[in-house]
């Protein structure tokens, strides 16, 4: 069934592909490098949430160069610090009655977080679960105030399951036993009642998922959404009523859509038709409204929506418009708390009116040298990989470039595999960008974004298919006439670190220079390490690494190791659980026998990605200095500051 009018949008298939010529850079004759201190003196804001009474909204944010939990007053002012720590805090929740505030920490990068609640004038902490082995997350307080649901993970185990915590108390008490470690649970919501808490349940890589209801009293699972083969239902919030629950669920041609799913009937009723990836939001208060997310190629925007399914776009600038936290509806209903950025703007939060459809900026998190004008602006290109496919990436041009063939390039592979690069601010490339450096950050097959067939058209093909995708992208740049083919590089994270060791290991002819950020180089190894979780998501890429050894071993960057020329800058956390360490050190000690210029930073107390500010400023210097060593731009002199 299709509520109201469905959003028949174009999709991934019409992406029309790009001619490189039509590529231009724009002059500007106040552009300047940026000192990679301002870029993190302005704030990261996450985890936004209203409070029930109206009056305030609960941030994570790094005003003190630490994700700490803060305040802001809902009609706008100086936010006022609720909590602190040498630790990140995030996922914070208001309690029903606004006095309390749930969130999690953890400590030193570990991933190992506690739940801890702080009354809302910041005088009264404590730790609820306390518990240096186990994971505890996403808190949700049901309507009462009584308890937390919460999904809890013990460090050696592979899956996350369904509990709930008597605040009162500190007793937990785990409702889901999950046997299967390709599968994982996520809170969706108390019903109104507290009897049951909504849940969903799904594989590691987004395929498969149903939605529970799951009984407080006695743990026995209910799946609302049972199917044949394989798809997904991933529910968000739940009505006022408790009978609908708001869901996406890619059914309908492996495209993710938003539905609403009656709860005792078990129909679901669709509200968007779209070959763009959908994300659902929340219910309004009083029920009566709901909220999604429309990415469309790595753009996002918010729609509103009745329960009819009359759908409209929210009018907001471009870039990524998303539905910040949770708690995202002003008490009343009557506005909306959003979270805005664009490739030259930082995120903040914005306060949507849905009445007059105005919308007024509510956080400002750029320093005054960090003007949008300054900073070039990405684009989305389209062009063709090795066998037709067609791939979508972000390009950002330097000012003031000529097109003589002389200019530098870098090829920025996103994180994941599953994942997407998105029109967002991103610290790293605007310090390259503004110091003269081209830079393209391609989604690739595997990524998130364009459906699930494309998603999974890198399983078990890590490194070969995706990385030519990569490598389309660096062609895309020299067809501009802007770049040098003998000035490109390369850095990512994560996945993209990954990324980088494969790049330049299999094209050396290809990259000058090389910045892998705590990048996996052995799958063997990752599987002995890694957080058992992280081990299973392996496994869904890759297949059983007993009966697919070849595959592991053809796929590892290893493997390709003898044939890297180009000098190699190496940054890795010392507690990072994900990739660990040893990822990092057997790559160094390889490349230092074969006498490789390499170097190596590792940042004690941080995991996987940089929390502290000094890391995370230090860490870009690093990757600037790496790239003005070995592949100057001449455009990027020294800032006033002396940052880099």
């Amino acid at each position: 069934m299709l509520l109201g009018t469905a959003f028949a949008l174009s999709g991934p298939n019409d992406r029309q592909i790009t001619d490189p010529k039509s590529v231009t850079s724009q002059q500007n004759a106040d552009a300047k490098a940026v000192p990679v201190e301002d870029l993190f003196f302005t704030r990261l804001i996450s985890d936004a949430a209203w409070s029930p009474d109206g009056k305030a909204i609960e941030l994570s944010t790094t005003l003190t160069g630490r994700a700490n939990l803060w305040k802001v007053e809902a009609n706008g002012g100086w936010p006022t610090q609720i909590a602190q720590s040498d630790e990140r805090q995030h996922e914070g929740q208001w309690s029903p009655d606004s006095k309390w505030i749930a969130f999690t920490q953890d400590k030193g990068g570990n991933e190992l977080w506690d739940i801890y609640v702080i009354s809302s004038n910041g005088l009264q902490l404590s730790n609820l679960t306390n518990t240096p082995d186990v994971r505890e997350q996403a808190p949700r307080w049901s309507r009462d105030g009584k308890w937390l649901a919460c999904i809890v993970k013990p460090k050696e185990a592979p899956s996350y399951n369904i509990a709930v915590l008597e605040v009162a108390t500190r007793q937990l008490r785990q409702l889901t036993h999950e046997n299967d470690p390709q599968y994982t649970w996520s809170i969706v919501d108390w019903s109104p009642d507290g009897k049951t808490v909504y849940a969903n349940r799904g594989d590691l890589v987004g395929a498969d998922a149903d939605i529970y209801a799951v009984d407080v009293i006695s743990g026995k699972t209910t799946n609302l959404t049972a199917h044949s083969g394989k798809s997904s239902h991933t529910g968000s919030s739940v009505s006022r009523d408790g009978r609908q629950i708001l869901l996406a669920s890619n059914e309908k041609g492996g495209f993710e859509n938003i539905a609403l799913l009656d709860v005792v009937t078990k129909k679901m009723s669709w509200v968007t038709d779209t070959q763009w990836e959908a994300a659902p939001g929340e219910f309004s208060p009083d029920g009566m409204r709901f909220s999604y997310e429309l990415n469309q190629d790595g753009r996002g925007d918010v729609y509103l929506s009745d329960r009819n399914g009359q759908s409209r776009k929210l009018r907001m600038p471009e870039g990524i418009n998303a539905l910040e936290g949770a708690q995202h509806f002003s008490p009343d209903g009557k506005s909306l708390m959003l979270a805005h950025a664009g490739s030259n703007t930082p995120t903040d939060l914005w306060i949507y009116d849905t009445s007059t459809n105005q919308a007024r900026q509510l956080t400002h998190s750029a320093l005054a040298s960090l003007t949008p004008e300054n900073l070039p602006q990405s684009q989305i290109v389209h062009y063709r990989s090795f066998d037709g496919k067609t791939i979508s990436a972000f390009l950002y041009m330097p000012f003031n470039l000529k097109r003589n063939g002389s200019n530098a390039a870098v090829l920025y592979p996103h994180g994941g595999p599953t994942g997407q690069s998105e029109d967002v601010f991103n610290r790293t490339i605007n310090a390259l960008v503004s110091r003269g450096y081209i830079v393209i950050a391609p989604n690739p097959r595997g990524s998130s974004g364009y459906g699930i067939e494309f998603q999974k058209a890198n399983y078990q093909d890590l490194g070969n298919g995706d990385l030519k995708d990569d490598m389309a992208a660096v062609r895309f740049v020299l067809d501009t006439g802007y770049a040098d083919p003998k000035k490109v590089g390369v850095t990512g994270g994560s996945y993209g670190g990954y990324t980088t060791l494969m790049a330049v290991g299999k094209y050396p002819q290809t990259f000058a220079v090389a910045v892998d950020l705590f990048g996996p180089l052995d799958w063997f190894s990752m599987m002995k390490n890694s957080d058992p979780l992280l081990q299973q998501y392996i496994v869904s890429l890759l297949g059983d690494p007993e009966k697919n050894r070849a595959i592991y071993e053809d796929t590892s960057p290893s493997k390709y190791v003898a044939n890297i020329k180009a000098p190699l800058l190496v940054l890795q956390g010392e507690n990072d659980p994900r990739v660990p360490k040893e990822e990092t050190d057997q790559v160094v000690d390889m490349l230092k026998k074969r006498g490789n210029v390499v170097d190596v930073h590792y940042y004690p107390a941080e995991g996987h990605g940089f929390a502290k500010r000094e890391n995370q400023i230090d860490a870009i210097k690093r990757t600037v200095d790496w790239f003005e060593k070995y592949l100057p731009t001449g455009a990027g002199a020294k800032t006033a500051s002396g940052g880099r």
